[in-house]
């Protein structure tokens, strides 16, 4: 089951904030980037409320699952160590790709739609300015179900922002599926429908690019909502999200995890305020080989 606790550094927290406060247990300074200004976040009382157009990885299954009232500090749990990485949208404001890279972090994924219909405002910031800090980045789609089948919403993807070049600094893109964060859990969608869907999107995007996309979700979610389906397993990498545990739950279907999203009240130089932070399942070379299809 997906964890979600939550903790602040000073005060009990009542309740989750739209984009988390500092998790004890990420022992790095946060600098922010001069002049950098974050956008305005959601209420931080009570269900995160987003408008279409304004999710970003996670924000679903906040929603959707329960909260519990305090965090123990993650300690040793945090995974700081090995191939680091962030993933940000429009919601971190300004960032200062230069000193995220020295900050140690060596890739990234940034948002760069949502349904058919939504391109994140800073995207277009964003990824040129991670590749030309050295820092390997790709681009994200927020899935939305039931609005157009997988196949528009792939093209809708590669045509503004998802594709990929073979450069030794681009990531294939990410299918972000997860908690609908504007309705139903699995978007009134039944298994089959949502299995459809996705392979639907995987088969445009890989026509579209040669890539296999990436699949960005949660063991509850994708148990649920696919019906514990095994049809992904030779074909996309795994970014799974748990947060505050010593190792993922890994979603019903996949040999493993790729990625996995440890936390969302992550800090890093260069960005203001909290960031999802990652880990890669391997060496920079593995990470390389990822981004350059090799």
């Amino acid at each position: 089951m997906f964890s979600f606790r939550r903790r602040t550094a000073g005060f009990s927290r009542r309740t989750v904030t739209a984009l988390g406060v500092l998790g004890a247990a990420l022992a790095l300074t946060a600098t922010t980037a001069g002049g950098a200004t974050a956008a305005p976040k959601p209420p931080a009382d009570g269900p995160v409320a987003v408008k279409p157009g304004q999710a970003y990885m996670g924000v679903g299954a906040r929603i959707h699952e329960d909260v519990p009232a305090g965090e123990p500090s993650m300690g040793v749990m945090a995974p700081t160590d090995g191939v680091q990485g962030i993933d940000v949208s429009h919601w971190q404001g300004a960032i200062n790709w230069t000193s995220v890279r020295g900050a140690g972090i060596q890739f990234a994924w940034m948002k760069a739609t949502e349904g058919t219909g939504y391109k994140d405002a800073r995207f277009n910031t964003n990824y040129p300015a991670a590749y030309h800090a050295g820092v390997i980045r790709g681009a994200y789609h927020f899935a939305l179900p039931n609005v157009s089948n997988g196949s528009t919403q792939a093209t809708y993807f590669v045509n503004n922002g998802g594709g990929w070049s073979r450069d030794n600094l681009t990531l294939p893109g990410v299918l972000d599926i997860e908690h609908n964060p504007y309705g139903a859990m699995c978007y009134g969608l039944s298994t089959t429908q949502m299995r459809t869907w996705i392979n639907d999107f995987y088969t445009t995007y890989k026509s579209r690019t040669g890539r296999d996309v990436v699949i960005y979700t949660t063991a509850s979610w994708w148990n649920t909502c696919t019906g514990n389906w095994t049809g992904m397993y030779s074909k996309s990498p795994l970014w799974v999200a748990h947060w505050g545990v010593s190792s993922p739950t890994i979603p019903s279907g996949f040999p493993t995890w790729t990625v996995w999203q440890y936390t969302a009240t992550g800090s890093v130089s260069g960005v203001s305020g909290n960031v999802d932070r990652n880990q890669f399942n391997g060496s920079r070379d593995r990470l390389l080989a990822l981004a350059n299809n090799t």
